[in-house]
């Protein structure tokens, strides 16, 4: 019997035949019964994937639209065997929570998104048959995880299966987290004092680590965790809503006493579908906010408005409004990205955003701040991807009444190339500014192209270079069957690095102490080969990787804390007093109005 479902569990198809043995009585009832550590077995497929099985004893530990999870009554003592398994029933299951069962039907695996996915497969029994044995059975104590049950592993997700994890052979629950958390699928998991290190998703979804963080790390400052090379955090637990709503959570925020669910995978990750949990309480930190720049510094910042348009709330942007003149003390310049034309997602031909930034202005003048200037080219229509028909691009928003001034010089559009020129005997400018870097470059297919812009900060010359490189979202999660997991940001990030270090390095040719400033979303963390290519040669020198590691974040992503925002600088620049911090102000938060934190430099250019 096979069983072809959409997403959502519901069949698509059904074909079914039944094998009759020589006395005229189906093969299937001459089946041995078996446990579910059997259909488990000791990898991610079931071992007896496509044979009919009878009878199979458990007690119904948690119920769905389509069928329900159920826990073995026979648990064998290998804990590298799931005793936990769901049954799939096609219609609302008419068992309940705690009703001793038996369960005929044929052994499946399900697998998110198709055959073709990615996604790992969750081993199912696709009923034919389910029997009630008995009512108001006591639930298999749940396994807790963390220091004081079952610890996952501390940093790896996997390092030793290659090509499909599925068929490789290689299956290590002590070792790898992705083997771990399949010995427990569809098993009661309980998470004690759980700790969020990210917000609630807006798929409902909440990062967590038990214990309240007991052994795991490295840790922020502010109680979340961060990502570092090698190390993919799979001491996280990710609670999910499917079954019961869970609070709002910002990183910090607990969960004392006990959380208990059903462990589920669909995604790209294992998900703990909760079934009880205790109150919130609210541990997270409030909002950063950052220094004002003193008389003689300029201050630059990074700023992420996710797809700004003028068909969002006016609340959205007040709320933005008041975070660049509170929580970053309005600051001289910022590189801002995901600002989209005046019909925001609407795909009709329009690239033009000036009503956006008119808004976005005006907001900022009503919360108190300064009266700011900007300066971008529109892109060509639909080539700089992004939200379809949003046309994102980079801009940079400028006061002018502390000092600096930006120099127009005519001729940017969406394809022409900036180049530098000599302004004077030792100084090198732009030979169009606003202008972009390399437009026509391949590295900025479907990309928002890098932006550049020459400023006066009183008589000193700053270069700067705002950018927006390629999104993440295309690379595989990390709980997924191709080992290693694939990664096509990583090579975009590595062409888009080398174009933007030929640009600096170019500069720096005409005058070697050419004060460049190259900041934005790279979508890269401090520690990436990308960040190194930038930096290599280029005498640039990311000044975010200054800050101590537990500060060192500007996004939240399933959990794991990492720094994609940065603030390069020259060594005309590097060498003068600085000062540098990033702005919690938005990652950690459910409610929130970008899922980027700004990063801030105060800077002395003279």
């Amino acid at each position: 019997m096979t069983f072809l479902r959409a997403l959502t569990g519901v069949p698509l198809a059904v074909a079914t035949c039944c094998a009759v043995g020589a006395a005229g009585v189906p093969a299937a009832d001459a089946a041995p019964v078996r446990q579910v550590h059997d259909i488990q077995g000791r990898a991610h497929v079931s071992p007896l994937l496509g044979e009919r099985v009878r009878g199979v004893p458990g007690v119904v530990t948690a119920t769905t639209e389509n069928g329900f999870w159920m826990q073995s009554t026979r648990p064998d003592r290998d804990p590298a065997t799931s005793e936990g398994i769901y049954v799939f029933t096609r219609t609302r299951p008419t068992v309940t929570v705690g009703d001793e069962v038996r369960v005929s039907g044929v052994v499946g695996e399900f697998r998110p998104g198709g055959p073709d996915s990615p996604n790992l497969s969750r081993t199912e029994i696709e009923a034919t048959a389910t029997t009630t044995i008995r009512h108001g059975v006591p639930l298999p104590d749940p396994v807790v995880l963390g220091p004081k049950g079952r610890r996952a592993p501390g940093r790896v997700i996997d390092d030793d299966a290659r090509g499909d994890v599925e068929t490789s052979g290689r299956y290590r629950p002590d070792a790898d987290g992705l083997d771990f958390y399949e010995s427990l699928e569809g098993m009661r998991v309980a998470v004690d004092d759980a700790v969020a290190t990210g917000p609630r998703s807006d798929y409902g979804e909440i990062p967590v680590l038990p214990a309240g963080g007991a052994g795991a790390g490295p840790r922020t400052h502010r109680g979340g965790i961060l990502a570092r090379p090698g190390d993919d955090n799979p001491e996280r637990v990710i609670l999910d809503d499917t079954l019961l709503p869970l609070p709002a959570m910002d990183a910090g925020d607990r969960l004392p006493g006990r959380t208990v669910g059903v462990l589920d995978y669909s995604f790209g990750d294992y998900k703990l579908l909760v079934t009880s949990v205790p109150p919130v309480s609210d541990e997270s930190r409030p909002p950063g906010r950052a220094a004002p720049q003193r008389p003689d510094e300029v201050a630059v910042a990074t700023y992420a408005l996710r797809d700004l348009d003028p068909g969002d709330p006016a609340e959205r942007f007040t709320a933005i409004a008041h975070q660049i003149v509170t929580g970053l003390a309005a600051p001289d310049l910022l590189v801002v990205t995901g600002l989209q034309d005046n019909s925001g997602a609407e795909d009709d031909g329009t690239v033009a955003a000036d009503q956006t930034v008119a808004q976005l202005v005006a907001a900022i003048s009503a919360a108190g701040g300064p009266s700011y200037d900007w300066r971008s080219i529109d892109p060509r229509d639909g080539a700089d991807g992004g939200e379809p028909g949003g046309n994102g691009r980079i801009g940079f928003l400028f006061r002018t009444d502390r000092g600096l001034t930006f120099v127009d010089r005519p001729g940017g559009t969406a394809t022409t190339p900036v180049e530098p020129i000599r302004v004077g005997p030792r100084e090198v400018g732009l030979s169009v500014s606003p202008g972009r870097v390399a437009p026509t470059d391949p590295a900025w297919r479907a990309v928002r192209k890098p932006l550049a812009g020459e400023f006066l900060w009183r008589g000193r010359r700053l270069l700067v270079v705002g950018n927006h490189w390629t999104e993440r979202g295309a690379d595989d999660a990390d709980y997924v069957r191709r080992r290693p997991p694939r990664r096509p940001s990583e090579s975009a990030h590595a062409a888009q690095a080398r174009v933007v270090a030929r640009f600096v390095t170019s500069l720096r040719a005409v005058q070697p102490d050419a004060r460049v400033i190259v900041a934005g979303g790279l979508n890269a963390g401090d520690r990436s080969p990308a960040l190194r290519t930038l930096t290599r040669g280029t005498g640039l020198r990311d000044l975010v990787a200054e800050l101590p590691e537990d500060r060192r974040y500007t996004t939240i992503t399933n959990g794991n804390a990492e720094a994609t925002d940065h603030i390069l600088v020259t060594p005309a620049l590097a060498r003068r007093p600085h000062e540098v911090e990033i702005v919690h102000m938005n990652a950690e938060y459910a409610e929130r109005v970008s899922d980027h934190d700004p990063a801030l430099v105060r800077l002395r250019p003279s």
